[in-house]
């Protein structure tokens, strides 16, 4: 087989599992529905189980829900039968892949749940099949054809059935009401996690935060500025932000003339400065700046007084950009 038929199996390959997902998108019912709310009532956990490929694509499935809320592990049939139906509680809720609904090792699972009172939701190629008429719900994951025509290799049936398990997780979370906060509180160590729960009080300078009076003249923020990364606030004597110097204000000034060292701040600063509160969510921050061009921000608090100063790099180095 030359370069040219590979790269054209390949997409045949995608176009098939394309197509299949565009049919899976169609049968999406009301059992869907019914499916989403069985699993919004468990008060246990969701246990998920499968043979072979089907096993694996339940491991990526019980993940998804653990990461979206809803806690979940992946049960194997066998190793229930030798003591891991220990996990298992009234008030949990089972879903089980089976691309046959034949699936000999899911029998003896299937016997013990329903033992347990563990209701049961069925994911499969075949909706009158043994399982399915053991199932309290089944969602048909029927394909055409797989996607390997030599060995019939589970490989469209494996896409359709990672995305129904997709589409019930986000389904759930969206019937739970799920934020991308509680998200982030399950991913501390992702960059998504960081994103939500960093706020700008952690990433600014509170410390020596450059500002002058509004009676200062532009010698004593040519100093400050070469000192102090170059964006100075400029403050009343309650510590109110009432306006801002940066580098690029000075360049303006010197570029009219010479004698600019006794000029007032206050007929150079902008006197409508871009501010953002400590409380924000640094990303906001970052948004901010972006848009508008900046590199540093004041950071206030009640009252519009200035605690710090938050500047792109730092946002940076946190991973927030």
């Amino acid at each position: 087989m030359n370069s040219a038929e590979l790269v054209e199996r390949g997409r045949t390959v995608i176009r098939m599992e394309r197509d299949a997902l565009a049919a899976l998108a169609l049968r999406i019912d009301s059992r869907f529905a019914d499916a989403v709310e069985l699993l919004a009532a468990a008060e246990g956990q969701l246990l998920v189980s499968g043979v072979g490929k089907s096993g694996l694509i339940g491991q990526k499935i019980a993940a998804t829900f653990r990461s979206t809320g809803t806690p979940a592990s992946f049960l194997h049939p066998t190793e229930a039968m030798h003591g891991d139906l220990g996990l298992v509680g009234p008030s949990d809720v089972a879903m089980l892949l089976s691309k046959s609904g034949e699936t000999e090792e899911l029998s003896p699972l299937v016997g013990q749940l329903k033992r347990f009172g563990v209701p049961l939701l069925l994911i499969t190629g075949a909706v009158d099949s043994f399982l399915a008429r053991q199932a309290n719900v089944v969602l048909d994951a029927s394909v055409e054809d797989e996607a390997c025509p030599t060995t019939d290799a589970p490989t469209t049936s494996t896409t359709v059935a990672l995305a129904l398990g997709d589409a019930l997780a986000v389904a759930l979370l969206s019937a739970k009401g799920f934020r991308r906060e509680d998200f982030a509180r399950l991913h501390p160590g992702g960059s998504l996690g960081r994103k939500l729960v960093t706020r700008v009080r952690d990433l600014m300078v509170s410390t020596d935060v450059p500002s002058l009076p509004l009676a200062a003249e532009m010698r004593e923020a040519v100093v400050l500025m070469a000192k102090r990364r170059g964006t100075v606030a400029i403050v009343d004597d309650n510590g109110r932000v009432l306006g801002v110097l940066t580098a690029g204000d000075l360049t303006r000034l010197m570029e009219r003339g010479d004698d600019f060292l006794s000029v007032p701040v206050s007929q150079v600063m902008n006197g409508t400065p871009k501010i953002v509160r400590a409380d924000e969510l640094a990303s906001a921050a970052a948004f901010r700046m972006e848009q508008h061009g900046i590199m540093a921000l004041p950071v206030v608090e009640e009252r519009e007084r200035l605690v710090g100063m938050i500047h792109l790099h730092d946002l940076m180095r946190a991973g927030i950009l």
